[in-house]
């Protein structure tokens, strides 16, 4: 499947009618596989009902409440954090990161800042998680590559020290990793303060 690792980004506008969306209002979300990619269309319930018997089946589908939009906060100073290396490796298309991106799905999915919303097979069998942040409507697809226990162990060393948490007394696991982004987001505030405060 083609970019995969793709954020499909929520629209304002229902796709059909141009109407923009207001808040609270159900609307619907339908993903569609092209050759070049991921296609997404946001409808409203009226467009929804009224789609043409032939139209084309949607790859996956889901409901959603409107939020608007919210204003993008300052940015942290310090190391990143898992959304934000999350964002990153969506938007690089090598595939030996796809392993990475499922392990800070996971991580986020537990810190309820992603959720997921269905799952699908791709054409090859590829067990596909699709997850919506809550906040932005934002969707991403992120292809389960069904890790090995060491495999996973692997991986969340790798994401650890991404993170800063230390690496060296054996795998971490998700929990400490999580504890670790949080130490980490903690102590940056901290500091941003205390050098505020100084000035």
């Amino acid at each position: 499947m083609n970019q995969d690792w793709t954020i499909q980004t929520r629209s304002e506008l229902c796709t059909t009618t141009q109407a923009p969306f207001t808040a609270g209002e159900v609307f619907h979300t339908l993903l569609f596989q092209e050759t070049a990619g991921l296609r997404r269309e946001d409808l409203c319930e009226t467009a929804f009902r009224e789609r043409p018997a032939d139209a084309p089946a949607a790859f996956s589908h889901w409901r959603a409440k409107f939020e608007p939009t919210p204003a993008k906060p300052q940015e942290a100073l310090g190391k990143q954090t898992a959304e934000q290396l999350l964002r990153l490796y969506m938007a690089d298309p090598n595939p030996k990161l796809r392993n990475v991106r499922y392990i800070l799905a996971v991580m986020l999915e537990r810190k309820r800042t992603i959720k997921e919303v269905e799952t699908a097979l791709a054409e090859d069998g590829t067990l596909l998680r699709i997850y919506q942040f809550p906040k932005t409507g934002e969707a991403l697809v992120i292809p389960d590559p069904q890790l090995r226990l060491d495999q996973i162990a692997e991986v969340q060393m790798e994401v650890a020290g991404l993170l800063g948490a230390p690496v060296n007394q054996g795998a971490p696991s998700v929990e400490s990793v999580e504890s670790a982004e949080s130490t980490e987001s903690t102590e940056s505030t901290e500091s941003t303060e205390s050098t505020t405060q100084s000035a």
